[in-house]
Formats: C-alpha cells, sequence, structure tokens
C-alpha cells in the first residue's frame, strides 16, 4: 500500500508539470491545503475542559500506544471532575431532579459501543467499551445499562445532587422555562478524537445532557454517527451542542464522508455545520452545535454555529486552546 501511495504521489507531481497554468496553481494549493498542520501523532476534544483531558490521553497513548485507552482515559478526567456541570455526575439534573447520563465510544475500524439515559455510574465512557468489547450489542439504556455495569464490577454512586446543580435546578423550578441553550458558559459534552503514529483512530463522547431536559431524553453524544464517527480509512469527527440539531443530520458521520470525498476536516465541519442551520432555522439564534474532526494524517479542523465554541489541541509541540470560526458572529 505504502509503494503505491508513493506511485500516485509521484505521478501527481510529474503531471502537474504539464497542467496549464491555473489548474498547476489549484493543484498546488490542494496539495499545500492537506498538509496544512497535518502531523501525527494528534489528540482533540471540546470545550477547555478538553486541556486536562488531552494531558492524560496524550500520556496514556505514549504509555500504552493505544489510541483507545488514551480517548477512554482522557475523557474520564472530565466525567470525574465535580466542577463540572455538564458531563459527570455532579452535573445538572433533569426536569426530574435527576442527573442521567451518555456516552459513547468506537474504533476505526467499525467496533464501537454506547449507553444511554444510565444513572450512577460515574465512567460511562467505560461501561460503553465494555458494551463494544463484553456484549454482542452496541447500545444499552437506562436500567439494562445500569444493571450492565453492575454486573461488570463497576461500583454505583450514590444518587444525591452536587450542591451548586442542587441550588440551580430549585431556582428553574420557580419558571420552569426549558430553553436549551448551549454556550460557552453552559455547554455540555465532551467529545475527543485522536489518530496515533501510524494512523489509527479512535474516539470517544460523553454527557450528562442538557441541563432540566424531560426525563428519559437521549442527545447525539451516544449516537453513533450523530456524536462521533470514526473510520480508519478517512478519519474520525464528534460533535457539542444541541443534540437533536445534530442527530437530524447524521453530524458527524457526514463530517467523515465529507473528509472521504475529499474535504479538509475544516471544510468538512464548515459544511455540514451549514447544513445543520438549514435544518433548524426556526430559533437558531439560541441552538449552538459545533464539530471537530481530524483525518489520519493529522490535519484537523473545528467549527460552529455561533462564537464561543473553542476545543483543545495535543500534539508533539504542545497541548493548545483553539477558538472555533463559526457561521455567525
Amino acid at each position: 500500500m505504502s509503494s503505491r501511495r508513493k506511485f500516485l504521489k509521484q505521478s501527481l507531481l510529474s503531471t502537474t508539470i504539464f497542467l496549464p497554468e491555473g489548474i498547476k496553481k489549484s493543484t498546488e494549493l490542494f496539495q499545500d491545503r492537506n498538509v496544512k498542520n497535518a502531523r501525527k501523532p494528534r489528540i482533540i476534544s471540546t470545550w477547555n475542559h478538553g486541556l486536562a483531558a488531552n494531558e492524560k490521553a496524550w500520556s496514556v497513548l505514549r504509555q500504552t500506544g493505544s489510541i483507545l485507552n488514551a480517548v477512554e482515559e482522557g475523557v474520564k478526567v472530565t466525567e470525574a471532575d465535580p466542577a463540572s456541570r455538564t458531563v459527570g455526575i455532579y452535573g445538572f439534573p433533569d426536569r426530574e431532579g435527576i442527573v442521567t447520563l451518555d456516552a459513547s465510544i468506537m474504533k476505526g475500524n467499525g467496533e464501537c459501543g454506547s449507553v444511554c439515559f444510565v444513572r450512577q455510574v460515574k465512567h460511562r465512557i467505560t461501561l460503553a467499551r465494555k458494551v463494544m468489547e463484553e456484549t454482542p450489542h452496541v447500545m444499552l439504556a437506562g436500567e439494562g445499562a445500569r444493571q450492565f455495569a453492575i454486573s461488570q464490577g463497576m461500583q454505583l454512586e450514590e444518587e444525591v445532587l452536587h450542591p451548586e446543580s442542587e441550588e440551580a435546578y430549585l431556582e428553574w423550578l420557580k419558571e420552569k422555562e426549558y430553553r436549551p441553550i448551549i454556550n460557552i458558559e453552559n455547554h455540555d459534552t465532551i467529545g475527543m478524537i485522536g489518530v496515533d503514529a501510524d494512523g489509527n483512530l479512535a474516539g470517544s463522547c460523553t454527557t450528562s445532557g442538557l441541563a432540566f431536559k424531560m426525563h428519559g431524553r437521549v442527545g447525539d453524544s451516544p449516537i453513533i454517527g450523530a456524536g462521533l464517527y470514526v473510520d480508519n480509512e478517512v478519519g474520525a469527527a464528534t460533535a457539542t451542542g444541541l443534540g437533536e440539531t445534530i442527530i437530524k443530520v447524521c453530524g458527524s458521520f457526514l463530517v467523515v464522508e465529507l473528509m472521504r470525498q475529499g474535504r479538509s476536516p475544516q471544510e468538512a465541519c464548515e459544511e455540514v455545520v451549514g447544513r445543520l442551520i438549514e435544518k433548524n432555522k426556526d430559533g437558531i439564534e439560541d441552538m449552538q452545535a459545533g464539530f471537530i474532526a481530524v483525518n489520519k494524517d493529522g490535519e484537523y479542523g473545528g467549527y460552529a454555529v455561533h462564537p464561543g465554541f473553542n476545543y483543545a489541541v495535543q500534539g508533539e509541540s504542545g497541548n493548545t486552546l483553539e477558538d472555533a470560526r463559526s457561521r455567525f458572529s
């Protein structure tokens, strides 16, 4: 395969010599675009809490050489963070005052697992991996997922709201106004995608979902193809924001498929955000959604509906937080 790639690359470079000047310049720009910021290995995760998650994931990747281990252990940092109100068991509850949790994990060969509407499991990303590796299924939900966690020896947490989450819930009860706004102050989900030095990919996505959602509501995070999608032939993508809008366009799957057709990760994210906006014109001013993507060469991108979305990028040169561009300013 490597010799074939080398032959094709040499053929492309040689044929550009005989192209008309305009086409030759376009070809050169295309080549430049695809090598821009392309470097492996690379780990990318959503929001500012991704910085600490990336550090852990990078350490695990270095120690184990497994990109799957890296993306699992990385997001566990955020799941266990007592300061998080949007990802872990300390998060905001639903309208019944109950914290319910979702997660998914996926390998580049298509193997995947997820759990949704599960209670009392601190590290449901690990539970999602157990679904992938220990069962013939992809998704377990609710009490069934909880029972499976018990059967796998996972400890259940006491179901008590964090004081800050309880205070916010009691305040919400006064008006019971349901406005699923997601922005830099109130965001859900950590999604993490990564590629190792050999081009192998994996991803993870975990959340406590929207604050004060209807009991039983499930967003995009545990849905393979919506909140997360990984393909070793192409790349990986994950999403954050209002899950209903992301589900409607099969967002992460579509990002990867557009990369398969030749778009860069940045171009693919931008096109999917455009489609999402087209499908959700009513009330788009209160609908935030964003995507991050990486291809198997390590080139990455991110884009959102509104300003305020940021993502953490870890590579050989360090761990940085980048502000994503957006459709609306």
